[in-house]
């Protein structure tokens, strides 16, 4: 079920409707069991991988506690985590390491001939993942304690509203939440609400509609025009953000209404003005996670590295990972390293940008900020053609044209004017949240403003929206 469609409309509106008459006990009973036939709807099949995994999690958890021996303590977090990668890696991974491997041995002159699985990769896998580990981590770290009601951890793992695409709430956050009643408040609810009706406008609206715009240029492999490839670059930033933004903005709408408090995923990341600055408001609970749980453990062991080194390369190596998690690909490893060459770029010539901009001239600071978003707007659409692209000769090929086939064409100016149609509403309505830093400015205008707002989004979601509930850019992760 796609949250963008009538099918789980129904859905929610039956399960929010039961949820409202029950006590805490059988809110949570009810919850555990309409997520996993939510899951069920995609394919049942893969509900084994989840109770394998909270099973798993809950029981090494209670291990960890209850062990006095700090060796068997990191035992069982090392029996979780080994779990949980193990059956990440086969399912993502397994035949694009074979399949290099083969390669490898080809080139090598040796004869390599794996066995390769037609595997499905199951939706959400790589978001629960991360989920689960959380809680051994957090236990073994003493930063939570474990729960001995299953039911609620279970509920946890696979609570509806984040299972597919995040966002990746922790232990220490959601569980509690889990665990004690939960208050609905006409406050949640209303924000709730223009959370849902937000997100639903961004991915029916924006993200779909540029995906027509999108699509056409990636699915071909003839020579490109460099201005088609500039526009699809432009259209595809739009893209990704408001299906992505759109799914968090939903998912953290439907808990809120039911009382749930969830992690917020983007912060305006359009408006950033740096590398760094652009993921601590992208995706921001992936970059908290890997930050807490990769980058900032493997620069403490990496003290046989001195100085600024130390720093570069626990960058590259984290964005390595976060590039790989995305997917088994080259150009996904590309994308991270991409990234992490950037975020290396930006710590050599930060303290020198800071030095030349103590200026103090207001002026000066706006036009510099200026520059600064238009600059990072330039280095996101690369790095989401990396992102988007299906191999990498199509990304040499999409590149090469920027530079040696940029010409204007009649179909530029049309193609233009629809990103700008498309993008109009969601840049002012943000320039206002970024002015103003408040997400939730919208509830704060007057009523006959935001009636006449809501009823704009609604007017172009219902004449110019994309139909048939397209799928979710971030269910392949």
């Amino acid at each position: 079920m796609l949250f963008n469609s009538v099918n789980f409309a129904i859905f929610f509106i039956f399960v929010f409707g039961i949820y409202l008459v029950l006590n805490h006990k059988w809110q949570n009973r009810m919850l555990l069991m309409a997520s996993y036939a939510f899951y069920a709807a995609w394919d049942w099949r893969f509900l084994s991988l989840i109770l394998t995994s909270t099973a798993i999690d809950y029981f090494c958890g209670i291990q960890i506690d209850s062990s006095l021996n700090i060796k068997r303590k990191k035992m069982f977090l090392l029996f979780s985590i080994i779990v949980n990668l193990s059956i990440l890696g086969i399912f993502k991974y397994f035949n694009f390491f074979f399949y290099n491997l083969q390669a490898l041995a080809n080139i090598l002159g040796f004869s390599f001939e794996p066995r390769f699985f037609n595997i499905i990769l199951p939706v959400g896998i790589s978001f629960y993942t991360f989920k689960t580990m959380t809680y051994t981590i957090g236990i073994y770290w003493e930063q939570i304690k474990p729960t001995r009601k299953f039911p609620e951890y279970a509920l946890f793992v696979a609570f509806f509203p984040s299972l597919l695409s995040g966002p990746i709430d922790r232990a220490d956050s959601l569980l509690p939440q889990i665990l004690k009643p939960r208050e609905i408040t006409y406050d949640k609810f209303y924000k709730g609400s223009f959370l849902i009706f937000w997100g639903l406008f961004l991915k029916m609206f924006i993200a779909d509609n540029m995906g027509s715009i999108v699509d056409p240029v990636y699915s071909t492999q003839a020579i490109y025009n460099g201005t088609e490839v500039l526009l699809s670059m432009y259209a595809y930033v739009f893209q990704l953000y408001c299906d992505f933004a759109g799914y968090s903005f939903i998912a953290i709408g439907l808990g809120k209404v039911m009382g749930f408090d969830m992690i917020n995923n983007f912060n305006l990341p359009l408006f950033s003005s740096n590398v760094a600055d652009f993921w601590r408001r992208w995706h921001i609970s992936l970059s908290n996670w890997v930050r807490d749980y990769i980058y900032t453990p493997l620069f403490l062991s990496l003290r046989n590295i001195q100085g600024k080194m130390r720093l570069y390369v626990t960058l590259m190596i984290t964005m390595f990972v976060l590039g790989l998690w995305h997917g088994a690909a080259w150009h996904f490893i590309i994308f991270g390293i991409y990234y992490g060459g950037h975020l290396v770029l930006y710590h050599v010539f930060q303290p020198r940008v800071a030095k030349i901009m103590k200026t103090g001239n207001p002026g000066l600071n706006i036009i510099w900020l200026i520059v600064s978003i238009v600059f990072m707007f330039h280095v996101t659409a690369v790095g989401f053609l990396l992102f988007r692209a299906e191999s990498i000769s199509q990304i040499c090929s999409m590149l090469n044209s920027l530079i040696f086939n940029f010409r204007l064409a009649d179909f530029s100016f049309i193609t233009a004017g629809k990103i700008i149609s498309f993008a109009l509403l969601l840049l002012i309505v943000e320039s206002i949240q970024f002015k103003k830093n408040d997400l939730m400015i919208v509830l704060q205008w007057n009523t006959l403003t935001r009636a006449t707002f809501y009823f704009i989004c609604f007017y172009l979601v219902i004449i110019f929206g994309v139909e048939g509930g397209k799928e979710f850019v971030y269910f392949q992760f």
